[in-house]
């Protein structure tokens, strides 16, 4: 249930499967395998009431999220257009008038949330529990309705499956003989290894740290718990401040939410959602061999998502939805595949190789540049909200140049010295990606602001990293 608010109203009452379902088989699946005690599980999708939270609990969920109806609270209207960057409610946005617009507190939030819960006490009530672990697996206490009064389809469900207790009745949060918490996850000596490399910047031993080791695909989330680190200690750490050298291929998240002063520089390739939420650090990623025969992948899917700033570096493609919802961080690929730049708000990509389709859609910020000598792109690209000019101007010729320059210098690209090295000859074959929206922007901005605002937008970003190297 549930999806994005900006989808059609039919793609989110016809498409999927319940929630019921796959919590309550989920549920079952890990207790029956003597497994259920080693994680938790969250349900989410269309939480709007205290007995959706009870009939979540009583179907072997932990925990509860809550997506639109939070929204709803701080004045969404549900207009579903969040893609294209014109909410009345000031919300999904990046336009100053209209996010003056926003009403919303955190106190709307809090008194929704307490209803809720005050709801959630009162079906607790009424089944006799006082607590919310003694609801948890509880499918014993739900009772199916007549569903042969409802409708013929309906009449087809087996809900028995669905409120099948296992033998002793109920179904019990924890396996028999387990342990009352649950284990926390193993610290790996990677992380470790990090930990100790910031300690030593934090206290002031020395200015940079340098680690070279081993990563594996077990290794989630490389670089996030330095980031926390770094965060916490209030202060701004030059770049490069901690420069991972590793090799091997990284689990899911390499480098999420990583902060400015880390560097991870992985020889080898990396798992889905490589750079999620990005912020400030710098992510490099090269093959073991580059091959110039075949276009090799080195990340997967949904690399850089929701990424605010920093900078990506990768030798290679990358799998669906590059970038997606990226407001900030710039990136190079050799490659991407469908939904690149979808909904992207801010920000630089460079694309040195084969594009997939649906590009840029949604995209209402930032830009990107595609070296298309195929001339293919302008078929695969969504021109709903985006513009395809040629890379004519200065200030576009020498940031595209500069990106060049740095991911041949930062990854060895075999591709980016060949086209530095015909530079006059490929530059024809570059492609600028312009959100319409931005460009109104810039137009104005320009305008009220005569002093070159454009080139300023359009390079600014890019150029203080080498300003500072």
């Amino acid at each position: 249930d549930g999806g994005t608010g900006a989808a059609p109203l039919s793609s989110i009452n016809h498409v999927g499967l319940p929630w019921e379902m796959g919590l309550a088989e989920a549920h079952q699946a890990l207790t029956a395998n003597h497994l259920r005690s080693r994680v938790r599980l969250q349900a989410d999708g269309l939480m709007r009431t205290g007995r959706d939270v009870v009939t979540a609990f009583l179907l072997g969920a932990d925990e509860v999220a809550f997506g639109t109806s939070l929204l709803v609270a701080l004045g969404c209207v549900l207009c579903r257009q969040c893609h294209k960057g014109r909410c009345q409610a000031g919300i999904a946005t990046q336009d100053h008038a209209l996010r003056a617009a926003f009403s919303g507190t955190p106190e709307h939030v809090a008194r929704y949330l307490r209803f809720v819960a005050e709801d959630v006490r009162g079906h607790m009530a009424r089944l006799g529990v006082t607590k919310v672990d003694d609801l948890i697996g509880r499918a014993d206490l739900l009772v199916a309705d007549d569903l042969s009064t409802l409708s013929a389809k309906a009449a087809g469900l087996r809900m028995a499956d669905l409120l099948q207790p296992l033998p002793g009745g109920g179904m019990p949060l924890m396996d028999e003989g387990a342990e009352a918490s649950l284990p926390m996850r193993p610290t790996t000596d990677l992380e470790n290894a990090l930990d100790a490399c910031a300690d030593s910047l934090v206290r002031g031993e020395q200015r940079q740290a340098i680690y070279s080791g081993l990563v594996r695909n077990t290794d989630r989330a490389v670089g996030t718990r330095v980031s926390g680190r770094f965060a916490r200690e209030g202060r701004v750490f030059a770049d490069h401040s901690l420069t991972a050298h590793l090799h091997g291929s990284a689990g899911q998240s390499l480098g999420a939410f990583l902060g400015r002063g880390i560097t991870l520089n992985i020889r080898g390739d990396a798992n889905d959602y490589a750079g999620k939420g990005l912020s400030g650090g710098i992510l490099i990623v090269t093959p073991d061999q580059q091959d110039t025969t075949r276009e090799q992948a080195v990340a997967g899917n949904v690399a850089l998502y929701g990424a605010t700033s920093g900078e990506a570096w990768f030798c290679g493609a990358a799998g669906e939805r590059f970038a997606v919802r990226n407001s900030g961080a710039t990136a190079v690929v050799e490659g991407v595949g469908d939904h690149a730049c979808e909904y992207m708000t801010g920000g630089v990509v460079l694309v040195l190789g084969e594009c997939g389709y649906n590009f840029a859609a949604g995209m209402s910020g930032g830009m990107a540049f595609v070296y298309d000598p195929g001339e293919r792109f302008q078929n695969r690209c969504n021109t709903d909200s985006v513009d395809l000019e040629s890379v004519c101007a200065p200030e576009d010729i020498a940031l595209v140049h500069s990106l060049l320059t740095r991911h041949a210098a930062y990854t060895g690209s075999l591709r980016a010295r060949a086209l530095l090295d015909d530079w006059d000859a490929a530059l024809s074959l570059f492609v600028k990606v312009m959100p319409l929206e931005y460009k109104d922007a810039l137009a104005r901005q320009s305008r009220e602001h005569p002093r070159n605002a454009d080139t300023l937008a359009a390079t600014e970003e890019v150029f203080h990293g080498e300003e500072q190297a």
